[in-house]
């Protein structure tokens, strides 16, 4: 009689309803790889999300792990009832063991994977994987075993009786339960134990397996090559007694009646989800420790914003002051000029107001006196300390660039969104980082000092129409109030006798003092307004420097943030939607 064709996918097991869970499960597998190719996840992430819907094509995958020497390639023997696989004490299985159903025995081999065509009615509704041991020799064969648990849609976890739950097995169990796959414990070699031995190792791979996994998965005890050799024997009292004491049974009735179609459609449906929830989850965790690091990387821009906006203030602050001593100065200059000409616009020194050389020279001592001194001690105070607070803003600039350059992301979820990212992120702290350093390295105070001296020189000669040349600011100054001094007394010296008469001097006097308080305002308020205007430009050129140096760093900074605040926002939704399906599934 013709064997019928093996089962090819899904294609017969589906009514319409599964039909639209499938097609619901592909959608979210692609949307979730769209999303992560997008953020530049890695290739492996992506190929397993491929092959998880490749997977929903193919058979029922029923996927055996344990460590080597185990029994898992007698284990599949007991369920072909024949020796197909090579069975040993040293790791006989070099490579990840496909069994589907075929015509006849067959084998291919490519890529370190073994294919096996062998014609048994259980390899029509599923697939069996054979696979290297988790404490294989060879590490490539334990890469190949963790690279096909995503794909599994049943786990069975094969370990032996004489030595339970090893380090190996404890790790790669903890493993599959990152994937959410269903799982089956397998306690071989039973035949080794005696009744309390076994009951005392059934006792403990129950706990261990609900302290790893937090439930207790179904157990079965058997030994599989007792039941294997009860189905190769031709008496039938050997058989039935090596088939009783393999206790194969319940394991064999578990695959073949309780993985019905129905339970098996399940499983197969919920598999993908499991492998989106679980690379979903990693990138949700590695977008939001992006985003930690990203919000104190805003924190630092907006940190050093807000100290330029008080950096502002306070520099304001303190001008304000310091221009309040040069005003005080001009001041006491006005009070000694008033007294000036109190003392020589009088009837007493009347002939001595006819000579303009002494009225000059006793004009500048009295009333000069050391005001070029005062007022280049002022001026190169408020210049040296603008350049010295410039200097110190960026110092503090370079300190914190630094500190935040030595706050590295660890080698944790954040490691799984790749591109450049890690790159960009250096290299701009790097360049903000180098910038202020090398502001502060190149500090010449002398200089910058000497710059902004002439600065403000050539905006006080604007404010007041004289040539700088090389005067001092306070020689300016002294220059200027010279020239009204001179307007003042000179017209006196001129008319005050000789013109208006002795009986006009008192009035004279009254109108050259006022004259006099307006000429000095003027230049007072002249050059606090060049003085201030200077100050400002000076100030207003030092905070943008700094802005300039960090609006590469603050726009990368909110673009990564607004990237991965909708990459999580995608990823929250996918996982939302993926809980979802898995209880539609579940009530299946």
């Amino acid at each position: 009689m013709e064997r019928e064709a093996p089962r090819s996918g899904l294609a017969e097991l589906l009514s319409p309803d599964q039909r639209q869970l499938l097609s619901r499960d592909r959608q979210l597998l692609w949307r979730l790889r769209e999303a992560l190719a997008a953020a530049a996840a890695s290739e492996d992430d992506l190929r397993t999300l491929r092959q998880a819907e490749a997977d929903l094509d193919e058979l029922f995958l029923l996927v055996i792990v344990g460590e080597f020497n185990a029994g898992k390639s007698a284990l599949i023997n007991a369920l072909l009832g024949a020796p197909v696989l090579p069975e040993g004490v040293t790791p006989t299985t070099a490579e990840v063991t496909l069994l589907r159903d075929g015509p006849a025995p067959e084998q291919r081999s490519a890529d370190g994977l073994l294919e096996i065509r062998y014609p048994l009615d259980l390899l029509r509704d599923l697939a069996i994987v054979d696979t290297p041991g988790t404490n294989a020799v060879l590490r490539r064969h334990e890469e190949l075993t963790r690279r096909f648990i995503p794909r599994a849609d049943l786990v069975l976890f094969v370990t032996s009786a004489d030595r339970p739950f090893t380090e190996s097995e404890r790790s790669f169990m903890e493993l599959i339960r990152t994937w959410g796959k269903k799982l089956v414990l397998v306690l071989n070699k039973v035949d080794l134990l005696q009744p309390a031995e076994l009951e005392e190792q059934l006792g403990f791979v129950r706990e261990q397996s609900r302290q790893l996994l937090g439930f207790i998965p179904q157990v079965f005890p058997v030994s599989a090559r007792a039941a294997l050799r009860a189905k190769q024997v031709a008496s039938d009292g050997e058989r039935e007694q090596a088939w009783a004491a393999s206790r194969f049974q319940a394991l064999e009735a578990f695959i073949r009646e309780t993985l019905d179609d129905q339970e098996r459609l399940r499983l197969k449906l919920q598999t993908p989800l499991g492998v989106a929830e679980r690379i979903a989850a990693s990138y949700q965790d590695a977008a939001q420790q992006r985003l930690e690091l990203l919000q104190a990387d805003l924190l630092l821009s907006e940190s050093l914003e807000g100290q330029l906006a008080l950096y502002l203030a306070d520099m304001r602050r303190d001008f304000g002051f310091r221009l309040h001593e040069l005003d005080t100065v001009l001041h006491q200059l006005q009070e000694r000029g008033e007294r000036f000409l109190d003392d020589t616009l009088r009837l007493g020194r009347v002939f001595d107001l006819f000579n303009a050389a002494r009225i000059k020279s006793e004009f500048e001592r009295q009333v000069v006196a050391d005001l070029p001194a005062q007022v280049d001690r002022l001026g190169q105070s408020l210049i040296d300390w603008m350049v010295e607070q410039d200097l110190r803003l960026w110092r503090s600039v370079t300190e914190q660039v630094e500190r935040r350059r030595a706050a590295r992301p660890g080698e944790g979820p954040s490691a799984r969104l790749a591109g450049s990212f890690e790159y960009d992120r250096r290299t701009l702290l790097g360049t903000l980082g180098s910038v202020a350093r090398e502001v502060v390295q190149r500090h010449d105070h002398r200089r910058e000092a000497e710059q902004l001296a002439q600065s403000v020189r050539e905006t006080v000669t604007q404010a007041t129409l004289m040539e700088a040349g090389a005067l001092g600011l306070g020689a300016l100054v002294v220059a200027l109030v010279s020239s009204a001094a001179l307007d003042v007394t000179g017209i006196l010296a001129s008319g005050a006798i000789a013109g208006l008469g002795l009986y006009l001097l008192p009035l004279k006097r009254r109108r050259a003092k006022e004259q006099f308080r307006l000429r000095t305002a003027a230049l007072r308020d002249g050059l606090a307004s060049a003085l201030s205007e200077a100050f400002e430009r000076e100030l207003e050129h030092s905070v943008q420097r700094v802005r300039d140096a960090l609006a590469p760093y603050d726009r990368f900074v909110r673009v990564e943030q607004a990237k991965m605040t909708t990459l999580c926002g995608t990823l929250a939704a996918i996982l939302a939607e993926a809980r979802t399906l898995r209880e539609q599934i579940q009530r299946l």
